[in-house]
C-alpha cells in the first residue's frame, strides 16, 4: 500500500507540474500603446511616399498592432481609411488640431482622435496649402472649425460624414481654386 501511495503522489505531482507549466505558456494580454507619435524629417506618406514634413497643414496617422502609418495630410489618411481593406482590426486614427497648431508647421503635441474631430472642407480659395488632393482642416473644437469655415465659405463635417465622394469633390474644388 505504501508503494501505491508513492505512485499516486508522483502521478499527482506530475499532473500538477504539467498544469503549472501549461499555464506559464498561455499568451498574456499585451497592452499596446496606440497613442499618437511625432512626425520626423524623412517620414514618408504611407499612400504616396512623399516626405510628410515638406507640406503644411494637418497630417494624419493610423496606429494598430503592426505599427504606425503616417500620412502627409488628413485627407490622405481619410482616403486610406475609407478603403474596405484598411478597416480591419483595432486602428486608432489621429489628426492635428488646427485650432491649436500653426498651419505651416502643425504641433505634434496637438494630435487628436480623428473620429472625434470636426473637418473644414471646401478651402479651395482660402490660400491654405497642403499636400496633393483635398485640403481639410481638422479641429477638436466645433466653434473653431465653424469660424474658419465661415471666413472661407467652407463647411464643417464630422468624421462619419466624410466618404470618397466628399474627398473627390473637395480635391476637384481645391484644384479649381488654384487656377
Amino acid at each position: 500500500m505504501n508503494n501505491l501511495s508513492i505512485r499516486t503522489a508522483r502521478t499527482l505531482f506530475a499532473v500538477l507540474l504539467g498544469l503549472l507549466l501549461a499555464a506559464c505558456n498561455e499568451p498574456k494580454a499585451v497592452q499596446q500603446d496606440l497613442a499618437p507619435v511625432a512626425f520626423h524629417n524623412g517620414d514618408e506618406c504611407h499612400v504616396c511616399g512623399m516626405i510628410i514634413t515638406d507640406f503644411p497643414g494637418p497630417k494624419g496617422q493610423a496606429l494598430d498592432k503592426s505599427g504606425v502609418k503616417k500620412f502627409c495630410s488628413a485627407a490622405e489618411m481619410l482616403g486610406w481609411w475609407l478603403q474596405p481593406e484598411n478597416r480591419v482590426g483595432a486602428v486608432r486614427l489621429y489628426v492635428h488640431d488646427m485650432g491649436r497648431s500653426d498651419w505651416t508647421k502643425p504641433d505634434d503635441s496637438q494630435l487628436i482622435d480623428a473620429t472625434q474631430a470636426f473637418y473644414v472642407i471646401g478651402l479651395g480659395d482660402s490660400g491654405l496649402k497642403g499636400a496633393m488632393g483635398a485640403v481639410l482642416a481638422s479641429f477638436a473644437d466645433e466653434q473653431a472649425a465653424g469660424k474658419l469655415a465661415a471666413i472661407h465659405g467652407a463647411r464643417v463635417l464630422r468624421f462619419e460624414q466624410i466618404d470618397q465622394d466628399v474627398l473627390q469633390q473637395a480635391a476637384a474644388t481645391q484644384h479649381m481654386g488654384m487656377h
